[in-house]
């Protein structure tokens, strides 16, 4: 059995595993009204099931990578599964948000798993266009995410809240077949001895989980003691960081490459308004309008689907025109759903609640795949595993600041006044990311020109 042979099923394991990640990040959302009532739970309390998600993957998506470079891709893919089965099968028996924390923190740590040994797994096994297999396993676990609020919001209807775990368990099962059936066993490396960064791990687990609690609780009163201990702890993160010579984040590459660290900057603000608004609307609809878990997903629709279209327009369109002009007009775009956020109340029409989502999708699928493939451009082949590390950090970062901001936008309930404050938040965050845009992009027309 020869790998050139089974390539297709190597990609198709891989991009099982892969959006297993994305996948159980958004299908929760249209949950949340449901887990709310069965716990009696604040608002608060319950984005915790999203924001833990995101540190923890964070936290863990760097350190697995280095785990499956020591251990062996295959096995960590192997575990990865195996924990992710764990936790769909024991989440939905939770008898109360401290277990069901644990679950999701546990299906959380599976998860992360899966994108860097997937990409070894690729990196190791695959011969023909290796770099355009990784770039669309990025892309496709990214806006794959947009498809969860549909896919839970058609399960919850048949099962309630419990079944957006057991919607893993075919799919785990045909990863795990196809993974022991077609992966090729792991190669010894004893080339080079690796030595975890513990301390580096630890500084990062604690600056972010600090942020997190400051962020969150910004809907009481501003803590200042947690704000101070957040900065100190990033700025002690960084300065260890930058003198190891096996960091667990590797800080001098943003150092060195300004113009690459502006462009995780956006890829960060841009995910920000993307999942604010796929966390946010799914539980409008349910609680403002009074419509079911079901039709939600349904108009959820309209973000996913003009996301995934734009990804292959927006591509052949900067082959032809380069990158400057489509994401400067993406930005735009991004800028005008925003404001159109405003327009949202009460007795809006679904069907405009569609629109407004679908000009957000077509925004960010132009952006995701105009940042990645801008990132991909610029970089050395042998810079391409850290960038994608960070790249999905970064991802995970926008993800954790789009939780805090539902958390704190939303603290007193779901309503048309605080989705205006989340608006202006968002408002904020699509300003910021026009200059951005122009400043990478001025850097991509100087340079990359001479490439072509």
């Amino acid at each position: 059995m020869t790998v050139g042979k089974n390539e297709k099923f190597i990609i198709l394991a891989v991009s099982l595993g892969v959006i297993l990640n994305p996948l159980n990040t958004t299908m929760i959302t249209v949950a949340l009204p449901a887990i709310q009532k069965d716990f009696q739970l604040t608002t608060t309390n319950v984005s915790w099931l999203v924001a833990s998600y995101f540190i923890i993957s964070a936290i863990f998506t760097p350190l697995i990578g280095k785990l499956s470079d020591i251990y062996g891709r295959k096995l960590i893919f192997l575990i990865g599964l195996g924990l992710v089965v764990v936790s769909s099968i024991f989440a939905p028996l939770s008898p109360n948000l401290p277990v069901l924390l644990v679950m999701r923190g546990i299906q959380a740590i599976g998860t992360s798993a899966l994108f860097p040994a997937g990409v070894g797994i690729i990196r190791n096994t695959i011969q023909h266009n290796q770099n355009r297999v990784i770039g669309t396993l990025a892309v496709f676990a990214t806006t794959s995410a947009a498809f969860g609020p549909t896919i839970g919001g058609m399960l919850i209807q048949f099962g309630g809240w419990p079944v957006i775990f057991y919607v893993n368990l075919p799919i785990l099962a045909i990863g795990i077949g196809l993974t022991l059936m077609f992966i090729p066993k792991d190669k010894k490396n004893t080339a080079k001895s690796y030595k975890l960064d513990v301390i580096g791990i630890l500084l990062f687990s604690l600056f972010i989980t600090c942020w997190m609690i400051f962020l969150l609780g910004l809907e009481q009163s501003i803590q200042i003691g947690t704000l101070i201990l957040a900065i100190v702890l990033t700025i002690v993160f960084y300065m260890y960081e930058k003198r190891r010579d096996e960091p667990f984040i590797n800080v001098n590459f943003f150092r060195k490459n300004l113009n690459m660290a502006v462009i995780f900057a956006q890829y960060i603000l841009s995910t920000v308004i993307f999942f604010a608004v796929l966390l946010s609307f799914p539980t409008f609809i349910q609680t403002v309008l009074g419509k079911s878990s079901q039709m939600a997903g349904i108009v959820m629709l309209s973000l996913s689907i003009f996301a995934m279209i734009m990804t292959p327009i927006a591509t052949r369109w900067m082959e032809r025109s380069g990158f400057r002009i489509p994401l400067l007009i993406s930005v735009l775009v991004g800028l005008v759903g925003v404001i159109l956020l405003f327009t949202v109340k009460e007795n809006s029409p679904l069907v405009w609640i569609g629109v407004v989502l679908a000009v957000t999708g077509i925004s960010n699928g132009i952006q995701n795949i105009g940042l990645q493939n801008l990132l991909y451009t610029s970089i050395s082949v042998e810079e391409s595993g850290i960038a994608s590390g960070l790249l999905m950090t970064s991802r995970f970062i926008g993800n954790i600041l789009a939780s805090s901001i539902f958390g704190v936008a939303f603290a007193t309930g779901m309503s048309v006044g605080n989705l205006s404050t989340m608006a202006i938040v968002l408002l904020v965050v699509a300003v910021v990311l026009v200059p951005g845009m122009l400043y990478v992009t001025v850097y991509e027309k100087k340079n990359y020109s001479k490439k072509t």
